[in-house]
This record gives structure tokens, C-alpha cells and sequence, in this order.
């Protein structure tokens, strides 16, 4: 892994793009400039290098700065199974905090930087911050609500629902990030999608070729067009959000 500092100006918190995700709103100039002590550095990862790994000890959580990466967690027949995939200003390294000690792996889906944040430092600064703290449980309520719909649809959902929910959630994700929410790379493999979503790898493929067929997207290897939004969510079932926002307005 490669290592960098965050000295520079344009690398500090308080200046992050991405800042939305991570940091509290309302913070006052003498708290800004606290928080902005509190990531000294990042890490450069390679496509399939660890940032962690299960049983690891808590040391860090750590905030996407760019990239993809996944979490896994290792069966006792050796398979690996896909519980996330983690975007830019999302948090890693939460599962280690009941236990002292990372309960998966997080690997890079491609060259990624994560931002290094000390988890007893910002455990100090947080009690100096009430309002750091507040947005500490908000992250990991997030996560938890995420986790427990994920396994909803594993429970409820047929197979295409699933992989139509997927794609959806996926582009919500990107365009809160300033993506196009209809047309982007898939930055994991169809067999890490069947794995996540609990659908083995041929019904991940057949069921994108027939979405293709059906004209609700466009798909090329891995770069993937939503052509049909309204038909996507009709088919997870769930409501369009756009559409709700015409109808309130």
C-alpha cells in the first residue's frame, strides 16, 4: 500500500468534495479546523490489494476518497461472500468496533484512496464534538438501515427484483456523488453482483441480457445504460423517487 500525507490545503477535510458525506453541518471555524486534524494521512490501493482484513485489529476507519472497494467475508468452505461495495465518501471499517477487530475483508475493485482516520483520535475529538458524534450514529444508522434492506431483498425478492434493485441503488449512489445516474461503469464482477445479491453468476448474466432485450438497459462488458428508469423500479418495486418529487410539487 502506498502511503501519502493530507498537509496539503486542498487535501483537508474541510474542503472535501466529498465532505458532505462524511462531516456534520453547522460546525463552527475552531471545530473545522479540529477536524481537519484528524486525517494525517491516506492510502493508495491497487486493484485487488487488502486495506484490511478479517480479524485484523481496529486501528482506523477509513472514508473513500475515490474508487471502489468491497467487503467479504470468508466461509468455512472457502468461498468468499460479498456483503458491500463502497463508493467515495462512504465509511469502512465500522464491524470493527464492536469486537476491536475487523470482521471482514476490504479489498479494491480498482485503484482507490482511502482517507486514514484514527479511531481513537476521532473517538477524543468526538467527545470535544458533540455534534461529530451525532453524525457518527447517523453513518452508522445508515449502514445498518442499508444492511437490513439488503437482507430483505434477499429474503423477499425474486431474482430479477433483486438485480433491478441493485442497479437502482447503485445509480441513486452515483448521482448524490455527481454521477450520471443512468450511464456508468461496473466496477465489480458479475460474479461478486451474484455473490452479494445471492444469485449464482449465469442468472446475474441472463437476467442483464434480458433486461437488455426487454430495452431497460444497454450493456457493453462492464459500462451499463439505464434506459427504461421507470421500468426498473416498477420491476424492483419500489417506488421512482423523481416521480414522487413531480407529484409533491
Amino acid at each position: 500500500m502506498n502511503f501519502t500525507s493530507s498537509e496539503a490545503p486542498s487535501s483537508k477535510c474541510s474542503v472535501c468534495v466529498l465532505g458532505q458525506f462524511c462531516l456534520p453541518v453547522g460546525l463552527n471555524t475552531v471545530d473545522v479546523a479540529k477536524i481537519d486534524t484528524l486525517v494525517k494521512e491516506r492510502v493508495r490501493l491497487q486493484k485487488g490489494e487488502n486495506l484490511y482484513r478479517h480479524g485484523d485489529p481496529l486501528s482506523s476507519v477509513y472514508s473513500v476518497r475515490f474508487g471502489t472497494l468491497k467487503t467479504e467475508y470468508g466461509l468455512e468452505d472457502g468461498r468468499q461472500q460479498v456483503i458491500g461495495f463502497h463508493l467515495p465518501g462512504e465509511i469502512l471499517g465500522l464491524d470493527g468496533i464492536g469486537d476491536g477487530q475487523y470482521q471482514s475483508d476490504a479489498i479494491a475493485l480498482e485503484e482507490s484512496e482511502v482517507c486514514i482516520i484514527r479511531y481513537d483520535a476521532f473517538e477524543d475529538l468526538a467527545r470535544q464534538i458533540p455534534v461529530l458524534q451525532h453524525q457518527f450514529h447517523r453513518i452508522l444508522s445508515r449502514e445498518l438501515t442499508q444492511d437490513q434492506r439488503h437482507l430483505l431483498s434477499l429474503g423477499t425478492m425474486r431474482a430479477e427484483e433483486r438485480l433491478a434493485s441493485f442497479l437502482l441503488n447503485l445509480s441513486q449512489r452515483l448521482a448524490a456523488r455527481g454521477y450520471l445516474n443512468n450511464e456508468f461503469d461496473l466496477r465489480m464482477s458479475r460474479v461478486e453482483i451474484g455473490s452479494y445479491l445471492g444469485i449464482q453468476i449465469e442468472t446475474v448474466s441472463r437476467m442483464l441480457s434480458r433486461f437488455a432485450e426487454s430495452g431497460l438497459i444497454q450493456i457493453k462488458q462492464r459500462h451499463i445504460k439505464l434506459i427504461d428508469m421507470d421500468g426498473l423500479y416498477e420491476l424492483a418495486g419500489i417506488p421512482n423517487p423523481e416521480r414522487t418529487r413531480c407529484i409533491k410539487k
